[in-house]
């Protein structure tokens, strides 16, 4: 199941490789950025936090796509500096609905098919803005958002473009 995560991450990778553009220089490595849900049982794919060791057993379906997140920012909260990822309204919408439905599970995300951070849907999240811990140094945080950022901007506009 990992291979075919990580297969998915390449072609995700290729996809925006290509929103540059003819003869346009990329300036950013992009990045895919996915959430995943924690599995109800023992029945999905382990994934191992890099710093805290913490596993979560998510489903191998991702509830949360790059094509849905529209916006990251690095955001100062009251136990420390943590990613802002804003979803399109839809994506928006639909993680509302599952964030009351499964309720006291975590999401995970990985970025290019490695586990970065997970947190739990404590509560409904209704305003589309998913705010989550990376166990990733502090000062390695600026350039990953801007990786994000640049990464997201570049789908958004392909999407765009073609649909």
């Amino acid at each position: 199941m990992k291979a075919a995560a990580t297969v998915l991450g390449l072609i995700a990778a290729g996809l925006l490789g290509g929103c540059a553009g003819a003869g346009a220089p990329r300036d950013f490595v992009p990045v895919v950025a996915r959430f995943f849900l924690e599995a109800a049982g023992n029945d999905g794919v382990p994934v191992t936090l890099p710093q805290s060791g913490v596993n979560v057993i998510v489903n191998p379906k991702p509830v949360i796509t790059e094509g849905d997140i529209v916006n990251v920012e690095l955001v100062q909260v009251e136990l420390g500096r943590c990613l802002m990822f804003q979803l399109s309204p839809s994506a928006a919408r639909d993680f509302y609905r599952l964030s009351v439905t499964h309720l006291g599970r975590r999401i995970a995300l990985l970025l290019d098919g490695a586990p970065a951070g997970a947190r739990r849907l404590d509560g409904a999240i209704g305003d589309g803005v998913i705010y989550v811990f990376v166990e990733r140094p502090d000062e390695a945080l600026p350039a990953l958002v801007q990786q994000l950022k640049k990464s997201s901007a570049a789908l958004q506009r392909a999407m765009a473009r073609s649909g």
